[in-house]
């Protein structure tokens, strides 16, 4: 077959069986993601039937790697993390530290070589973005606290994992890799350290360069495409900012394709026109996306599940057991709920896209054995179709350790000065106050206007820090979940004058206005729905104003409208002020 046809069968094959497989995964309710891996084994050189250009394959991976590491800076968020940095730091780092590890040492009790082990046990340590995401929002908890907490980490393990993704290549020789091709000798001693000197020279430079220049330069650029009125044009420029910046950054600085998109996305982020730049940028990263998984598939022997499988049983463990139970013993030890640890453990219970492009560049460094690509690929597969039975099982599972385990009911009982107010609060946040549940960009807002008018206010949060941020501001605020009586107990709802639930989801709005009125039949209560529909629903269900986005910002115009119209009739030679309604 001619070479320039070859690219085109191995696109279509890739795509059109990732398709069919993507789907079936789908009806199957898992992620698509393992379809596309199966697709890639099947097309691959371990398995009969045709087979893909493996080098071709190689490339299209790259540009999808760049794209997929692209929409993860795009949409890397500093407030979201910082609002749970706490927790998402020091917990991601140590739960990594642990899977990595029990995945190093159960590789050199294999008899592999210090630098294999390494990228194996790493591997193994890092979860899906894709996978946790997904998995969040069909639980509808995504934009809660608990969601943020398990967003938050993942966004700090991607960011250890991009960091040994810069320093693994100067290290490869001393690990027993090849640094650079052709093989390199390995260095020692000080060699050693001056290599990683200069590399960590380099990528200070980048990231200065992308900090300073970057994040200045191409939203103004964007702003300029994006005036053209042209869509093509827009998404040509942010296609060309991710894939240019990623191969600039390799150039000149010696920056890994994927750092350099990381970062490209990080400085578009910068603009007012992010939002339409991963809206537009979507499906063309979907679609090479694709391609990276279809390729990572191709490396995957099937024969490791019946020659070993007693190793892939192990590497299973440690994903699936090992770093469930360090990270539920982590948010624990942060005196979280049970619930909370329990959740935040399980959506970490998986490995993906950071996984693959480890293995891809410890096998191209030559570091990790064959089969270690195999062993990865395999318990990524595996984790992928267990994650969501595990979601399923939390709620059984909550509930048979509350009934079974005096431990248990303790950690869901055990005393935190945060979950009360303090005995020296004032008598006016004690009767006729206004409940506050939630403490989010909406929440804010309402407790900012109900101060400049002086109205007593006691806040419930489930966010530990943002709690103790506003004790130390003077602020009334217990630590929970609002949706145990204990905390709307603690926040005094029984003599309470009005509870505003401003909580992103309704997940727990039922339950909370059923404690409430139970605590205080009189109570007046006005939820924040997301959606008219849900808006209605809660009405009917719970008899209580609520207020649906949409609708109050058209009533905000419209309001607004009118008052400039009667301005005018009132004076119609002079010109209205300008307001702002931010």
């Amino acid at each position: 077959m001619p070479h320039s046809v070859m690219l085109i069968n191995t696109i279509a094959a890739a795509f059109g069986l990732a398709l069919v497989l993507g789907f079936a995964a789908a009806r199957l309710r898992l992620p698509p993601l393992v379809g596309y891996l199966i697709a890639g084994v099947l097309i691959g050189p371990f398995t009969p039937g045709f087979i893909a250009d493996a080098e071709l394959a190689s490339q299209l991976a790259e540009i999808g790697v760049m794209l997929l590491m692209f929409g993860v800076g795009l949409h890397f968020s500093w407030d979201d993390l910082l609002a749970v940095r706490k927790i998402a730091v020091p917990g991601a780092a140590v739960q990594m530290m642990v899977a990595t590890a029990l995945g190093t040492g159960l590789a050199l009790w294999w008899g592999w070589p210090l630098g294999g082990a390494l990228v194996f046990g790493l591997s193994l340590s890092v979860a899906s973005t894709v996978v946790l995401l997904r998995a969040l929002e069909a639980q509808g908890i995504l934009e809660s606290h608990t969601g943020r907490i398990a967003v938050g980490w993942l966004v700090v393990e991607d960011l250890l994992m991009v960091l040994v993704l810069v320093l693994l290549p100067p290290l490869a020789g001393w690990l027993g890799g090849t640094a650079q091709h052709p093989p390199a000798p390995p260095v020692h001693g000080a060699a050693l350290g001056w290599a990683v000197a200069w590399k960590l020279v380099q990528v200070g430079a980048f990231v200065a360069l992308m900090l300073l220049v970057g994040r200045r330069l191409f939203p103004w650029l964007l702003w300029q495409v994006a005036r053209t009125g042209s869509r093509e044009l827009f998404t040509l420029c942010v296609v060309a900012t991710a894939i240019g910046i990623a191969f600039g950054s390799a150039a000149l600085f010696g920056v890994s394709f994927a750092l350099g998109a990381f970062f490209a996305g990080m400085v578009m982020r910068e603009s007012t026109l992010s939002h339409r730049a991963a809206q537009e940028s979507l499906p063309l990263r979907d679609a090479f996306a694709v391609l990276f998984f279809v390729s990572v598939g191709m490396l995957f022997n099937p024969a490791v599940l019946w020659d070993r499988p007693l190793q892939v049983a192990a590497v299973v463990a440690i994903i699936l057991v090992g770093k469930t139970l360090a990270a539920a013993a982590l948010v624990l030890a942060f005196r979280y709920p049970l619930n909370t640890a329990l959740t935040v453990s399980a959506s970490l219970a998986q490995i993906g896209e950071f996984s693959f492009i480890l293995v891809a560049l410890g096998t191209s460094l030559q570091m990790l054995p064959p089969e270690g690509a195999s062993l990865v690929l395999a318990g990524s597969l595996i984790s992928m179709a267990l994650n969501p039975l595990l979601f399923l099982a939390l709620a059984p599972l909550r509930e048979w350790l509350r009934a079974h385990s005096a431990w248990a009911r303790r950690l869901e009982q055990r005393d935190d000065p945060l979950a009360e107010l303090p005995m020296s609060t004032d008598a006016r946040y004690l009767a006729r106050q206004v409940v506050l549940v939630g403490y989010g960009r909406v929440g804010r807002r309402v407790a900012n206007l109900l101060a400049t008018h002086d109205v007593p206010l006691v806040i419930a949060e489930h966010n530990r820090e943002l709690v103790e941020s506003l004790r130390r501001g003077g602020k009334a605020a217990v630590f929970g979940n609002a949706a145990d009586p204990a905390v709307l107990i603690q926040a005094h709802i029984a003599r309470a004058a009005l509870l505003v639930i401003a909580l992103p989801d309704t997940l727990n709005v039922h339950q909370i206005i059923t404690t409430a009125r139970t605590l205080n039949p009189q109570i007046e209560v006005a939820v924040r729905s997301p959606s008219a529909e849900e808006g209605r629903r809660i009405a009917q269900e719970a008899e209580c104003t609520v207020f649906v986005a949409e609708d109050a910002l058209a009533q905000a115009i419209a309001q607004h409208i009118l008052q400039r119209n009667a301005d005018r009739r009132a004076h119609p030679s002079r010109p209205a002020p300008l307001q702002s309604r931010i």
